[in-house]
């Protein structure tokens, strides 16, 4: 009896630990879900010391963008008023532009 009481409760803690049955809320904030379908949009701004700026959508939301969501080799920056192609996905602080192609 106190063997299985034992084992018993080794296993809820293991199932505590295991992350695969951490709720998919939790799961869903820490990495941006892109829609799937590609907005257009203008950049708004970018600093490209610090690697990040903002995009205004065609409906004129504008959508967080880091560089690694750029397109391309080597140093990825965008110039204020370019035009691109992106997916919006929703990023831990808001909407955020992931998959960043430059149109022009």
């Amino acid at each position: 009896m106190l063997v299985s009481c034992i084992l018993a409760s080794l296993g809820s803690t293991t199932d505590a630990a295991d992350p695969s049955t951490d709720s998919p809320n939790k799961q869903s904030i820490k990495s941006t879900e892109p829609s799937g379908s590609r907005d257009t949009g203008q950049v708004k701004w970018f600093n490209s010391s610090k690697g990040f700026g903002f995009i205004t959508r065609d409906d004129g939301q504008d959508v967080f963008v880091h560089f690694r969501s750029i397109r391309g080799e080597g140093r990825r920056f965008l110039r204020d008023g370019q035009s691109v192609a992106f997916e919006t996905g929703q990023g831990e602080k808001g909407l955020q532009a992931e998959d960043v192609e430059v149109l022009e």
